[in-house]
């Protein structure tokens, strides 16, 4: 049963708002850079905010720690994908393609080891959260596009976005490792 609360409804919003920002991005205007860009940070805002209230009003659900991966998921590829398709190049593919592989393969991680009880395996770790931190504010740059005065906003985006593309590679490493090693672990166990 789904229940709604404050952070599952900011987590519709991001999911709204990921869709806003496909539409805003093809709109013959002018500024749809500068709009994408304040969508896309108000989207990742709400991924640090539901979170926290999460724990702060307790009311984490297990909905809601369900969506909420999701939704963040959704905002990262969609973004990532318009990106791609006004600037193709292999310089921004491999990056962007090494972003969304992992989201693939460290979601589908999770949904085998909750399926197998050993969720907290595949818990979010410190390295994920940098990696998240520094792709949000990657896309940020890539979306903008223009440069900011004296600082080259669309330079910065590339390099935080090869930033994280390391960053989500050595998380997966992390990942890969604490699942089969926790399988390692109880398959040894089952066979004593």
């Amino acid at each position: 049963m789904v229940e709604y609360n404050i952070p599952t409804l900011l987590t519709f919003t991001r999911i709204a708002l990921t869709f806003l920002i496909v539409i805003v991005f093809y709109l013959p205007w002018e500024y749809s850079n500068i709009a994408c860009t304040v969508i896309f940070s108000f989207a990742g805002f709400t991924d640090w905010l539901d979170g926290h209230l999460a724990r702060k009003m307790g009311q984490h659900t297990n909905f809601g720690a369900f969506l909420d991966p999701v939704a963040d998921k959704l905002l990262v590829v969609l973004t990532l994908v318009i990106i791609i398709q006004t600037e193709a190049s292999v310089f921004m593919t491999l990056p962007a393609a090494i972003i969304i592989g992992r989201e693939l393969v460290i979601s589908a991680l999770r949904e085998w080891m909750a399926s197998s009880g050993q969720r907290d395996v595949v818990a979010v770790s410190n390295l994920g959260k940098w990696k998240t931190g520094t792709q949000m504010v990657a896309i940020g740059c890539l979306l903008f596009s223009d440069d900011l005065l004296f600082l080259p906003v669309s330079a910065l985006g590339y390099l935080l976005l090869y930033i994280a593309a390391v960053i989500t590679v050595v998380s997966m490493y992390q990942y890969l490792n604490a699942v089969f090693g926790a399988n390692k672990d109880n398959s040894e166990k089952a066979s004593s």
